[in-house]
């Protein structure tokens, strides 16, 4: 499963449900997001998986964006010459769709992962299925049920680590 978390009204946006995560399953998920509003600025918050890094994402964000110039080639020269190269590119603030990488070991960071959470602990912890297409459909109305019925902001409540003198 793939999806995006809406910080300001506290939704899921966009989810696909397939049988990979692969490089072209996270574009072409990225591409239906933007096609909710093709015109928005988006900011994606994602982990360093090179997925989130990939030549294609390159390509689509700068297809997006109206982004002209020369790209290079991945392995050898450019902006797709290596995951950094290409993290460099996607996460530029002037882009109108942009990606926010965060640390490793930080998945409370990423709003999406804290409602993965209560996906578990709501539903897949709870539920017998038959079948793969069974699963995604109960996942589906899961999502739709907690957008209509929960959707609220996540409010923060750490307040920081205690000085140990």
């Amino acid at each position: 499963m793939i999806a995006n978390w809406d910080v300001a009204r506290g939704k899921v946006v966009s989810p696909s449900i397939g049988p990979t995560r692969t490089e072209q399953d996270f574009s072409e998920h990225i591409q239906r997001t933007i096609k909710i509003d093709e015109k928005a600025e988006w900011i994606f918050i994602v982990d360093k998986l090179n997925t989130h890094k990939s030549e294609s994402l390159v390509k689509l964000v700068a297809e997006s964006c109206g982004i002209t110039i020369d790209l290079g080639r991945k392995g050898k020269e450019g902006i797709l010459q290596s995951m950094d190269s290409r993290a460099d590119f996607l996460s530029d603030e002037s882009h109108r769709i942009r990606f926010v990488y965060i640390p490793k070991h930080t998945s409370w960071l990423n709003q999406i992962e804290c409602w993965f959470s209560i996906l578990v602990r709501r539903l897949l912890k709870r539920i017998t299925v038959r079948s793969t297409e069974e699963l995604s459909q109960k996942i589906l109305n899961f999502i739709d049920y907690f957008n209509q019925h929960f959707a609220k902001p996540f409010v923060w409540k750490f307040k920081g680590f205690k000085d140990h003198k």
